[in-house]
């Protein structure tokens, strides 16, 4: 009885012994050095940004995902935030970003969160590389770069015309990317709650027919809200984002 004991209490501090973690560094893949925060210790996420943002966007999320008992990796992506700027963009290129910092860094099947870019960012990781994640939530995304963005809205907010060449270069890739189909939801066979403010940058209906082709998808539509409002220093995110990831025992 006192050996199983003495077994039972060594494997109580190991278990309680995984450090609380709290810092910042970068990585290099494809020639880039990219930079992330780290906070807390559990299970991880990973956290991706919008266009032009960075890690800090999502900065309440962290924190409440880092004390609800996770381990939070919030990544900026690829030529933004702290990240040296570039002259051209792809979200193929991000997700390939994204998949060779969970290698680097060895981890085992995150749960993903996306925001806008982030969210695409998250469903292209998945759709490319299926069963890289445990399961994702996306916010204000979309797969198609027509027919899936309010126009005006679009135009009000970026103020640009339908000359690609004289674009930003984060501009243009919203404005001719992502090109993925319902064959590419289809290969993301894990659970993903697939979020959108209702007065969102992105249609309903596009939302609509993201969650509706993913075999596991889910929709919400976050009533009163906007492409942000819910997620810019907003802690209504992070609750969506705990609830469901214990829903799903994670």
């Amino acid at each position: 009885m006192r050996t199983l004991f003495m077994i039972l209490a060594a494997a109580v501090m190991m278990c309680s012994c995984e450090k609380y973690e709290s810092y910042t560094d970068t990585f290099e893949h494809d020639g880039l050095k990219m930079f992330y925060a780290v906070e807390g210790k559990g299970k991880p996420v990973i956290l991706i940004h919008g266009n032009g943002g960075s890690h800090n966007d999502l900065e309440t999320a962290q924190r409440q995902l880092a004390q609800a008992g996770y381990k939070v990796y919030a990544m900026d992506s690829r030529g933004q935030g702290a990240n040296e700027r570039l002259e051209e963009y792809h979200y193929k290129d991000m997700a390939e970003d994204v998949l060779a910092f969970i290698k680097a860094k060895g981890i085992e099947k995150p749960a993903v969160y996306g925001w806008s870019d982030g969210g695409i960012v998250a469903l292209e990781l998945e759709s490319m590389h299926p069963g890289t994640c445990s399961l994702l939530v996306t916010s204000g995304a979309n797969i198609t770069a027509t027919n899936a963005i309010d126009e005006k809205m679009f135009k009000d907010i970026f103020g640009t015309n339908e000359n690609t060449d004289s674009m930003p270069p984060l501009v243009k890739m919203m404005y001719l990317e992502p090109n993925m189909t319902k064959d590419d939801m289809a290969k993301i066979t894990i659970p993903v709650l697939v979020c959108a403010g209702e007065n969102d940058l992105i249609t309903a209906e596009h939302t609509k027919l993201i969650a509706e082709s993913l075999p596991h998808g889910e929709l919400k539509i976050v009533k009163g809200e906007d492409h942000g409002s819910y997620i810019w220093h907003n802690p209504m995110m992070g609750n969506i984002l705990i609830e469901y990831l214990k829903k799903n025992n994670y």
